[in-house]
């Protein structure tokens, strides 16, 4: 490994290791078994002459080294020219070991079990997935993406809301900071409320779980009856004290969606204007939100 980037220096250092990768240094001790496991199943599931670890792989050869590369590439989200003057390599390496590894980690995480649910199919799968859950919140988040040339894929993806071109999740967690459902990534322009009428998410949650929701989601009281919103602002009028101490109960609890938010968007791939080519945020926001949550499982 080049002097440029001393992985031991890291590791060694916990609050170094939470700064450069964005995990802490347990977290990357216990996904390093799995992260090992799935990479040997990965290299024995191919036709191969060479056993595992044999072959040219440049900087980067040995699991703990992978895990790490895509680690920094995730939290840092550098361009593939930054990876590789880091790395001592070439640009086209490092865009080889980032397409090559990510689904691997995709897969460990998924073994973790921390990665989200994309949909949830009726309340009776919500039951057997979340047993314990009584409420959840529900929010979209939106990442930057670059202005498309194509006037109509640009118009798709500007957000009035954020003013500037994006794409677009919805995050469902419980009162624990857990990301429990990540939908699809679509454009910007899909307002919350219709994101959420598209994947039929109000009605597959049990009447039994409260939804706690922002503005955003007028009129979706109407498919979940438990559901708990703000009061709007009467168009010339005001509200009254106590609808305003509502809204404070309201938005109190509803920060820790905010805070899962946070979790996910400390990692630039998910945070920093999005410039892959289409896909690869689907595959950036799922992951991060897993290494989120298997965070907040050490913690």
């Amino acid at each position: 490994m080049s002097n440029l980037m001393n992985i031991d220096k890291v590791l060694n250092n916990k609050r170094l290791t939470k700064a450069v990768l964005g995990v802490k240094k347990e977290t990357f001790d216990k996904l390093l078994v799995t992260f090992e496991q799935v990479l040997r199943e990965e290299a024995e599931s191919k036709k191969r002459k060479r056993g595992f670890g044999g072959g040219s792989n440049g900087n980067i050869k040995n699991p703990r080294k992978k895990l790490f590369y895509i680690l920094w590439y995730l939290k840092v989200y550098p361009t593939f020219d930054v990876a590789a003057y880091v790395f001592a390599s070439s640009k086209s390496r490092t865009h080889t070991w980032t397409h090559k590894i990510l689904p691997i980690l995709e897969r460990t995480l998924g073994r973790k079990l921390v990665l989200p649910k994309r949909q949830i199919s009726s309340t009776e799968e919500f039951f057997a997935q979340f047993p314990e859950t009584k409420e959840v919140m529900l929010d979209g988040v939106e990442r930057p993406t670059l202005r498309s040339k194509k006037a109509k894929t640009q118009n798709k993806h500007y957000s009035g809301k954020k003013k500037r071109h994006t794409r677009k999740n919805l995050v469902l967690t419980n009162n624990k900071r857990k990301i429990l459902l990540l939908t699809p990534t679509k454009h910007g322009k899909v307002h919350d409320k219709k994101m959420s009428d598209k994947n039929i998410l109000a009605s597959r949650i049990p009447e039994e779980v409260s939804l706690l929701v922002d503005t955003g989601f007028q009129g979706i009281q109407k498919q979940h009856h438990n559901t708990l919103i703000p009061k709007k602002k009467p168009k010339g009028g005001v509200l009254t004290d106590a609808e305003k101490a509502w809204n404070r109960l309201i938005s109190s609890a509803r920060i820790v969606v905010e805070h899962a938010i946070g979790g996910m968007k400390k990692f630039g791939a998910v945070a920093h204007i999005f410039r892959n080519k289409k896909g690869l945020d689907d595959q950036f926001v799922n992951i991060c939100a897993g290494l989120w949550n298997l965070e907040l499982e050490a913690s």
